[in-house]
Parts: structure tokens; C-alpha cells; sequence
């Protein structure tokens, strides 16, 4: 299994924006597949954090899926990013 994870920051009055922009990818990739979860959500606290979670089957999964990144409009609403993939070798089910 394969996570990403992390933050985006972007200008506060930008965030609705770049959201509602997000909202096909998000489905797109919630019917890749290998896709087990996807999900790119405005911060409860900071009003320009906007926060990421995937969850993939598999490396080859997320690399079939990810194509070229957000497009260049996109791109530009970024001030900052701080995003990680994390190999998983185990799963403990808590629920």
C-alpha cells in the first residue's frame, strides 16, 4: 500500500477556488484504479492550509493515475507544498 500525504498552502480568499477546482480530480481519482482513498480538504484552523490524503493499493496505481500534476492556473494559487509518499508494509484495522 502506498500513501501521500501533507499540506498545501495557499492564499486564504484563494482556498474556495482551488477547491472547487480539485473537485473532478478528486473524483476521478476516487475511480482510479488501485484508488482505496482520496481526498484534498480545507484545514478546520488555517484558513490557507489545505490538507491531503491518498491511499493506493499500489506504487503503479498512483503512478498510472498521476499524470502530469495540477495544471498551471492551479499551480500558481500554491505558495507552498509539503507532501510525502509513504511505502506501507502493514495495515492494523482499528474499527
Amino acid at each position: 500500500m502506498v500513501i501521500v500525504a501533507g499540506h498545501l498552502m495557499v492564499d486564504p480568499t484563494a482556498r474556495e477556488e482551488y477547491l472547487s477546482g480539485c473537485e473532478t480530480v478528486v473524483d476521478q481519482a476516487r475511480g482510479a484504479p488501485g484508488c482505496l482513498d482520496f481526498v484534498i480538504a480545507a484545514d478546520l484552523l488555517d484558513t490557507g492550509r489545505i490538507n491531503l490524503f491518498e491511499r493506493w493499493e499500489s506504487r503503479d496505481a498512483v503512478e498510472a493515475f498521476r499524470g502530469s500534476g495540477v495544471d498551471d492556473e492551479q499551480g500558481r494559487m500554491i505558495l507552498r507544498a509539503s507532501v510525502e509518499e509513504y511505502d506501507v508494509a502493514g495495515v492494523r484495522v482499528l474499527s
